[in-house]
């Protein structure tokens, strides 16, 4: 869905999960990366780290602790040159 542009319903899809009971925790896990996904492509970088940060507490070693750190990274750019005409 993600890659199809379709944010809104990846994320009711991953809120679905994460709302579920009978999960196991590698798919809550990855239920919350994707969240985190969907939430970056709407624009929504708060909740995006949020829930990486949610995924990363359920498996340290998943592809949300990379996506975590390329978001930081992206907010912390500073390019001098912009802020100095």
């Amino acid at each position: 869905m993600l890659s199809r542009s379709e944010g809104d319903e990846a994320l009711t899809a991953a809120n679905e999960i994460v709302e579920s009971k009978n999960v196991s925790r590698e798919t809550l896990a990855n239920a919350y990366y994707l969240r985190g996904n969907a939430y970056r492509q709407n624009g929504n970088v708060r909740m995006a780290l949020n829930s990486y940060l949610e995924a990363m507490e359920l498996d340290p070693d998943g592809p949300a602790a990379e996506a975590y750190r390329h978001l930081q990274e992206l907010l912390a750019y500073y390019h001098k040159d912009y802020y100095n005409p």
